[in-house]
């Protein structure tokens, strides 16, 4: 399965909760009452979980786990972490944490 179709069920899967597909700096991205969450960025899917929460650090500590720098020019967003391909079972949890986060 590739990245494009693991993208594809989580956003079928968050639909039901008001999840979009859209984009985001030129890539696939979910967003959410009018905020972005996600982003694939080719094998990274990049989510929004909050600065500072258990959910980021969670994602963090994943080996190959970054800080989201879409432009690719050391300006990491810091409520973003980008979690590679070789943790895809994690994906689905981590765009649930980060869609439980739009709303506080």
């Amino acid at each position: 399965m590739t990245s494009d179709d693991l993208f594809d069920e989580i956003a079928t899967d968050l639909a039901v909760r008001g999840a979009t597909a859209g984009t985001m700096f030129g890539k696939r991205g979910l967003k959410a009452r009018g905020k972005a969450f996600a982003c694939l960025k080719g094998d990274l899917l990049a989510l929004r979980l909050g600065d500072g929460t258990p959910g980021h650090a969670e994602a963090l500590a994943l080996p190959g786990a970054e800080l989201f720098d879409p432009s690719g020019k050391h300006r990491p967003f810091k409520d973003w972490v980008a979690i590679p391909v070789a943790h895809a079972h994690a994906w689905p949890h981590y765009a649930e944490t980060a869609l439980d986060s739009l709303d506080g």
